[in-house]
C-alpha cells in the first residue's frame, strides 16, 4: 500500500454515451442553464426589492431559488465545458468540491422545504401564535440552520473522503458524487467510518421527511374541518407541496439507481436520472411559486406592465 499513490484525476465515463450528441446536448444544456438563471433571479430580485414580500413565506421561497443558483452553478458550467472537450476529466480536489455542492444542495433544498412546512403549519394551524413564533430572529435561526448544517455535516464527510488513497480513476457519472469516490478507494482501505457517517448523515435527513409528513396530516385535518383554511392550504400549500413530492420523488429514484441499478438499464436513462434534481426544482420551483403565489405573480405582470409601456 506505500508503493500506491493517490490519484490527480479522475475520469468521468457517463460522457461516453453522448459523444454523437454533443452539439445537440450543449445547446440545450446552454438555454436551460440561462432559463434557470434568468427565473431564479427575477424571483429573487421580486422579493428582495418588494418590502410587501418581507414575509417568513416569500422570504424562503427567495431562499429556494438562492439554493437553486447554488446548486446549478456547481454543475452547469462545468457540464458544459465537458460537452465541448474531448477528454471528460476533473481534477481530485474539483471532484471533492463537486461532490460536497451537489450534496449540499440537496440537504439544504430538503431543510428549506422542512423550514416552510413549519411556516405552513404556523399560519393555518396556529394563526393566532404565527407573528409571535415566527419572528424574524426565529426565520433567520431557522435559515442559517437550513444552510449551514449541511455544509457542516459534508464537510466532515469530505475530510473522511480526503483520508483514503485511490486506485481507481472512473466514476460512471456525468459528476462526483462522494458515494462513487469512496467506491474506487483501494482495497483494504477503511471506508468503514464513510459508510458508518453517510448513513447517519441519511437517517437525519430522513427525519426531516418525517417532520414533513407529520406536518402535512396536521394541515390536512385542519383544512377539512374549516373552509377559509382550505383557500388558504389550496393558494399556499399546494405549491409547495408539488414541489416537496417531485423532489422527494427525484432524490430517491438518483439514490436507488445509484446504489442498485443493473448494469442493464441504458447510459442515458441515468444520465437523465442524475441530472433531474439539478433541473426540474430550480426550473420548476420559480415558475410553481411566481404564478401560483397571487402576491409573486401580480408583481411580476406588474414589472412586466411597466417594463412594455
Amino acid at each position: 500500500m506505500d508503493n500506491v499513490s493517490t490519484v490527480s484525476i479522475f475520469n468521468l465515463l457517463a460522457f461516453n454515451d453522448t459523444v454523437n450528441h454533443r452539439a445537440a446536448l450543449f445547446s440545450v444544456t446552454l438555454v436551460c442553464y440561462f432559463a434557470i438563471l434568468f427565473l431564479n433571479v427575477t424571483v429573487i430580485l421580486i422579493i428582495v426589492l418588494d418590502e410587501s414580500l418581507h414575509e417568513p413565506m416569500y422570504i424562503l421561497v427567495c431562499v429556494c431559488c438562492i439554493n437553486g443558483l447554488y446548486g446549478s452553478t456547481g454543475f452547469y458550467p462545468k457540464f458544459l465545458i465537458d460537452l465541448l472537450s474531448s477528454s471528460q476529466v476533473i481534477s481530485y480536489s474539483g471532484c471533492l468540491c463537486q461532490a460536497f455542492v451537489m450534496y449540499s444542495f440537496v440537504c439544504s433544498d430538503t431543510s428549506i422545504l422542512a423550514v416552510m412546512a413549519y411556516d405552513r403549519y404556523l399560519a393555518i394551524c396556529q394563526p393566532l401564535q404565527y407573528h409571535s413564533v415566527m419572528t424574524k430572529k426565529k426565520l433567520s435561526k431557522l435559515v442559517c440552520y437550513s444552510w449551514l448544517t449541511p455544509f457542516c455535516i459534508f464537510s466532515i464527510n469530505i475530510v473522511l473522503t480526503d483520508r483514503l488513497i485511490f486506485c481507481g480513476t472512473d466514476i460512471q457519472r456525468l459528476f462526483c458524487v462522494n458515494w462513487l469516490i469512496v467506491k474506487v478507494a483501494c482495497p483494504g482501505m477503511d471506508t468503514l467510518v464513510n459508510s458508518a457517517y453517510a448513513y447517519t448523515t441519511l437517517s437525519i435527513y430522513i427525519f426531516h421527511w418525517i417532520f414533513i409528513v407529520w406536518t402535512y396530516i396536521y394541515l390536512v385535518k385542519s383544512c377539512v374541518q374549516s373552509k377559509k383554511d382550505k383557500a388558504k392550504f389550496m393558494q399556499t400549500c399546494v405549491p409547495h407541496l408539488i414541489s416537496l413530492v417531485t423532489f422527494f420523488v427525484i432524490v430517491i429514484s438518483d439514490l436507488m439507481h445509484m446504489r442498485f441499478a443493473s448494469n442493464d438499464v441504458p447510459q442515458s436513462f441515468l444520465n437523465f436520472v442524475a441530472i433531474a434534481v439539478l433541473f426540474i426544482p430550480p426550473v420548476m420551483n420559480p415558475l410553481l411559486y411566481g404564478f401560483k403565489l397571487t402576491k409573486i405573480r401580480n408583481r411580476i405582470l406588474v414589472a412586466l406592465h411597466i417594463k412594455r409601456c
